[in-house]
């Protein structure tokens, strides 16, 4: 119920379904939430709705909202993305005092959060950016939380925010990631990872239907009982109860009634940008990015429809095996993946000086959040039993995973491309995990070529340093530099 007179531990300020919901997950845990919103409807909605939940305290001002925290003041932003978040951050970084904390708790892109909390520490202010994934059920009953930030703020906050996080084995799904943008960086990379894990589910599914001709409740059988094996995911999941849902106003499936443009809010192309800038090749949510993108060209796609196919094989008979197949090849695909979200993560990590912790991210990653899988136990052991792991396809248990796939992942993007199908998550994995193994790369002519035309010199594989042809003169190498 609301109270005027109490003493909030947190404060929330921004009152849409994400905010609301974690506002009352603080309430449900018996701390006393102040509320904000620029609307005061909403905090009203909130209060007569939830208003049973707990102890909360309306505010109608910022100078209201912040006198009614106690020190050290923490106040949660949940507020859209970019400008808005500047803006909420200004005024109240305006009304608060040395040591107290804000904390931006939206899809933030990560060098804002730098930004920000570097400005905010010159005030004496602590800004923590923390990912918060989950959705609005997680938000409610648990989400996985990726707090970075000041290490002395987490000591007054990290209790609130593991006490609302998901627990799987008595371990809260939320821990101090690291200093000031790593947080959010985490989470970026998490929503590129899901990216990837979303589009190779629906390759899989493209591939029942176009290839194998079964109907959405036929696909939502095989991954209920998918579901109930090596890869149980909340994704799959929530995928067969999709494709179990029929259309109250036409009969057939939901799926079939539903435009195939797939939007996007930026977290992906974030992923994908922040990777190119570090080298990091993450190919399957590169492809996962561009299969949205593609996907939303609808005019473009109908202006193509009947471009050639060329001849396509005939379809699996075998539909038993193709389906063990498919079912391999997503394992597979899964595991490059998250390899690359972690090969990501750690080069972030060491651009940024954050000293980040892998296992650490596949433990509060087990609970409430969107990727949440069975086999996040497995990475999690992985790099428990060698934290310099060099990619995590190398773990046993993965690589082992990796060459029990091999052959149906082969035989699943040879049989889609004979057929037309396109599987972009599929082939770009499986390319990816191609070129990792092998003993030599085409590079070789490439960096040749690029001495050819700019002079950028070359390494040999029989002596130290560097070398360049004079190409355009007699073609002998002279060492460079």
């Amino acid at each position: 119920m609301a109270s005027s007179t109490a003493r909030a531990q947190i404060g929330v300020t921004g009152l849409a379904v994400m905010g609301s919901n974690i506002a009352r997950n603080f309430a449900k845990h018996g701390y006393t939430v102040a509320l904000h919103n620029r609307s005061v409807g909403k905090t009203d909605a909130l209060l007569a709705a939830h208003g049973d939940d707990g102890d909360f305290v309306r505010t109608e001002t910022i100078t209201e909202f912040v006198a009614a925290l106690e020190k050290p003041r923490r106040v949660l932003i949940m507020v859209k993305a970019g400008e808005a978040t500047d803006a909420v951050i200004s005024e109240l970084a305006d009304a608060m005092e040395p040591g107290d904390i804000i904390i931006d708790g939206g899809n933030a892109l990560y060098t804002d959060t730098i930004r920000r909390e570097a400005a905010l520490r010159e005030r004496g202010l602590n800004f923590v950016g923390a990912g918060i994934s989950g959705g609005e059920e997680g938000a409610l009953n648990g989400p996985s939380i990726m707090p970075g930030g000041p290490a002395e703020s987490y000591e007054s906050l990290g209790p609130l925010l593991e006490s609302i996080a998901a627990q799987v084995d008595g371990t809260p799904c939320c821990t101090h990631i690291g200093p000031d943008g790593s947080g959010h960086f985490v989470k970026m990379v998490h929503n590129g990872i899901e990216y990837a894990d979303m589009q190779l589910i629906g390759e899989a599914y493209h591939l029942f239907r176009a290839a194998l001709d079964l109907d959405p409740k036929q696909i939502a059988d095989i991954f209920t009982q998918w579901n109930s094996g090596d890869l149980e995911s909340y994704l799959v999941e929530i995928t067969a109860e999709v494709l179990n849902q029929v259309d109250a106003k036409t009969g057939k499936p939901l799926v079939d009634v539903i435009v195939d443009a797939a939007e996007q809010k930026g977290t992906g192309r974030w992923t994908v940008k922040s990777a190119l800038d570090l080298g990091v090749p993450v190919t399957g949510i590169a492809e996962a990015v561009f299969a949205r993108a593609l996907s939303g060209s609808r005019g473009q796609r109908a202006a193509a429809k009947d471009l050639a196919s060329g001849e396509l094989a005939a379809k699996p008979t075998d539909i038993a095996q193709f389906t063990e197949d498919i079912r391999q090849a997503l394992y597979a695909s899964k595991v490059v993946a998250y390899a690359q979200g972690f090969d990501q993560i750690a080069a972030g990590s060491a651009e940024y000086g954050w000293n980040l912790t892998p296992g650490d991210l596949a433990t509060i990653w087990r609970g409430g959040c969107i990727i949440r899988a069975r086999f996040l136990n497995r990475i999690k052991e992985a790099y428990e039993n060698d934290p310099a792991l060099p990619s995590l396809i190398l773990a046993p248990y993965f690589r082992s995973a990796i060459e029990t796939a091999i052959d149906s992942w082969r035989r699943v993007v040879a049989t889609a491309t004979l057929l037309g199908i396109p599987v972009p998550a599929f082939a770009s994995s499986l390319s990816y995990y191609d070129a990792l193994r092998a003993d030599r790369l085409p590079a070789a002519l490439t960096q040749a070529q690029r001495d050819f035309f700019g002079a950028h010199t070359y390494e040999r594989v029989d002596a130290a340093g560097k070398f360049h042809t004079l190409w355009s003169e007699d073609r002998s190498e002279v060492e460079a530099g």
